[in-house]
């Protein structure tokens, strides 16, 4: 769930170099990045995905600014003198603005808290604003340091995602559930590295808890079937299903310090 591995395709951002003035993101993470580590007026648009409330965090404030449909050529058409974008699904579209001699700075997932907050630094100084990057990565620090081993006794916990995926131990979601005292249940299941897990396994060997989204209370389509299996209910009944936004952790970044708070507020109301 929660979902950072960098990389520049543009070369390094010197302290001379000028402050990007027309800045277009293709991805929602960056898109969210962009809002909070940048002056509104530097932004030239966003993608289409910060418009949906059920996954966007920062829907209220992309209010009034353009979006883009992700094309390479409505994005060259725009004139930007720098783009950001994920590293899936895009590489048709960042080869072309690259091709173009357009500016491109590429974000991938969060692999780990601490290359998370190393991303925010690297975006908050390719932007112009180095102050605003630290400070979100302070508000980040002070939610680690006020759920620190709240959880007592290392109960288990499974990460349970749509379509019966289970995350990696080593993601930052697992991470932080370990960093506030809970031990994952991937390699109860022979999972480590995560992948798909079999409803039978979940049952016979059930965790202590499940963490799953906001979506997890009703079958709204196939990948959440499995979340009211009576099977399942019977196995990690409601009462020992931690249930956090999905807005808040699909993407690292602004919404991480929401992510753990309301993640700790699960744990102080569920967990005993």
């Amino acid at each position: 769930m929660l979902p950072i591995c960098i990389a520049f395709l543009w070369g390094s951002v010197a302290g001379a170099q000028p402050r990007p003035q027309r800045v277009v993101s293709l991805n929602l993470c960056t898109d969210e990045m962009l809002l909070t580590l940048a002056d509104r007026d530097q932004i030239a648009s966003l993608s289409f995905l910060i418009k949906d409330p059920s996954i966007s965090f920062m829907t209220g404030q992309a209010q009034g600014l353009p979006v883009n449909d992700g094309r390479a050529e409505t994005i060259l058409f725009s004139g930007p003198d720098l783009v950001l974008s994920g590293t899936y699904g895009q590489q048709g579209q960042v080869a072309l603005l690259k091709a173009q001699g357009l500016e491109v700075l590429t974000l991938g997932p969060w692999t780990s808290l601490n290359e998370g907050q190393e991303q925010i630094r690297t975006m908050a100084r390719a932007l112009g604003h180095p102050e605003r990057g630290e400070a979100l990565i302070a508000r980040i620090d002070a939610a680690l340091q006020r759920t620190k081993d709240i959880v007592q006794g290392r109960p288990s916990i499974l990460v349970y995602d749509r379509g019966s995926w289970v995350s990696s131990t080593d993601s930052p979601m697992n991470e932080l559930l370990i960093h506030m005292g809970f031990k994952p249940h991937q390699e109860a299941l022979g999972l480590p590295h995560g992948g798909m897990a079999r409803l039978e396994a979940i049952v016979t060997t059930p965790p202590d808890f499940l963490l799953l989204d906001d979506d997890s209370d009703k079958a709204v389509d196939n990948g959440t079937a499995l979340f009211v299996h009576p099977a399942l209910v019977q196995a990690v009944p409601l009462e020992r299903r931690l249930v956090v936004p999905r807005k808040l952790t699909i993407c690292g970044g602004p919404s991480t310090p929401g992510a753990i708070e309301a993640l700790a507020a699960e744990v102080r109301a569920k967990v005993r």
